[in-house]
C-alpha cells in the first residue's frame, strides 16, 4: 500500500485495518458487556463467534444472500446464549467453568458441520467507500465501511441509552449488583440473566458472521484467533460501558492492523512480531485491571471476578 503516498501509508493503514479488525470485537464485547452487566461473565463466546461466523457462511454460501447468514449467525448465537444461560441458571454451576465447556463446545461443532463449507465461496457483506472524494487507492481502501460496522456504532449508542435510560435497563442493572434488591423489587434474576446472555450471545454470532462473510471473508478453523476471549479484556478496559467498549474495540483493531501496515511499506524483518499486538494489548489490559492498587470500577457487583 504506501509506495504511491510514502510514510502516509502506514497511518491510512492502521485507520483502515483499525475499521476492519475492530467490528468483530465491537460486537462480541457489546454481547459481553450487556452479559456482564446482568452479573453473569460468558468466556464462551469465542465458541459462538467461531460457530456464527460458520452458520453466516454456510447459510449465505446455500442461499445467496449474505443477511440470511448474518441473521442465521444471530439465531445460532441466540441459541448458544440460551444454553449458556439455562445451564448457570442451574444450584451450584460455575458462570467461568460453563463458559470454557461451551467455548469447545461451539469451537468443535463448528469445525464439524463447517469442513464442506472451506472451499465453496459465498457473496460477501456490502461496504460503502467513504473515500470516494480522493483519487487515492489508499485513502479509498482504508475509508471503505462495511454496514456491520456502522450498525456496530448504532448499537453501541442504543445499548449505552437502553442501560441508563429505560426500565429494561435498570432492571439488567439491579441484577448485575443485588440479586436480592432485584428479587426485594419483584424480579426474577435467572430469567434477565437468561435473556441478557441470550442477547450477549446474539451480538457475538453477528460478529462471527463479520469475519467469514467480509474480513477475512471465508470460513477456516482458525478464523478468530482468540477475539471471542480478547473480548472479556476489552469489556473490562472498557468498564463495562457500551460507549467504551467502541473506543476499546477500535484500539485494539488499530493493534491487530499494525503488522499488516508496516508490511504495507515495505518492512520486512520482524513486522511478524506485531501481529502480536492484540494479544500483548490483551495482558497488559488483564495486568493492569487485575492489580490490587486498581479498583474494578464500573464492575456489577455479581460477577464472579469482583468476588
Amino acid at each position: 500500500m504506501g509506495e504511491d503516498i510514502g510514510l502516509w501509508g502506514v497511518p491510512l493503514a492502521i485507520i483502515g485495518g483499525a475499521i476492519r479488525v475492530s467490528t468483530p470485537f465491537l460486537f462480541v464485547s457489546l454481547g459481553e458487556c450487556l452479559t456482564e452487566r446482568s452479573g453473569r461473565i460468558n468466556l464462551g463466546l469465542e465458541g459462538t463467534l467461531v460457530f456464527g461466523a460458520m452458520s453466516a457462511y454456510a447459510i449465505a454460501y446455500e442461499t445467496g444472500s449474505p443477511w440470511l447468514g448474518v441473521l442465521a449467525a444471530m439465531i445460532a448465537g441466540t441459541i448458544f446464549g440460551l444454553l449458556h444461560g439455562w445451564i448457570c441458571s442451574l444450584p451450584k454451576v460455575n458462570d467461568i467453568a460453563i463458559g470454557i465447556a461451551l467455548m469447545l463446545f461451539g469451537m468443535g461443532l463448528a469445525f464439524f458441520f463447517g469442513k464442506s463449507f472451506i472451499q465453496p465461496v459465498a457473496p460477501d457483506l456490502p461496504a460503502i467507500s467513504f473515500g470516494f472524494w480522493s483519487d487515492y487507492p489508499q485513502v479509498q481502501a482504508a475509508l471503505k465501511v462495511n454496514i456491520l460496522f456502522l450498525i456496530g456504532i448504532a448499537a453501541s449508542l442504543g445499548l449505552w441509552w437502553m442501560l441508563r435510560n429505560t426500565k429494561i435497563g435498570l432492571r439488567i442493572r439491579v441484577v448485575g449488583d443485588s440479586t436480592d434488591a432485584a428479587r426485594a423489587m419483584g424480579l426474577r434474576p435467572n430469567v434477565v440473566k437468561l435473556l441478557s446472555t441470550a442477547a450477549g450471545g446474539a451480538f457475538a454470532g453477528v460478529g462471527g458472521a463479520y469475519l467469514s462473510l467480509y474480513y477475512p471473508g471465508s470460513w477456516n478453523e482458525g478464523i478468530s484467533s482468540g477475539q471471542g476471549l480478547m473480548a472479556v479484556a476489552l469489556v473490562i478496559f472498557a468498564r463495562w460501558n457500551p460507549i467504551y467498549c467502541f473506543w476499546a474495540a477500535l484500539l485494539f483493531g488499530g493493534a491487530g492492523a499494525l503488522g499488516p501496515a508496516l508490511q504495507s511499506v515495505g518492512v520486512t524483518q520482524g513486522y511478524y512480531l506485531f501481529y502480536a499486538a492484540p494479544y500483548v494489548l490483551t495482558l497488559v489490559v488483564m495486568i493492569f485491571t487485575s492489580s490490587a492498587a486498581k479498583t474494578m470500577t464500573g464492575a456489577p457487583a455479581e460477577l464472579s471476578i469482583t468476588k
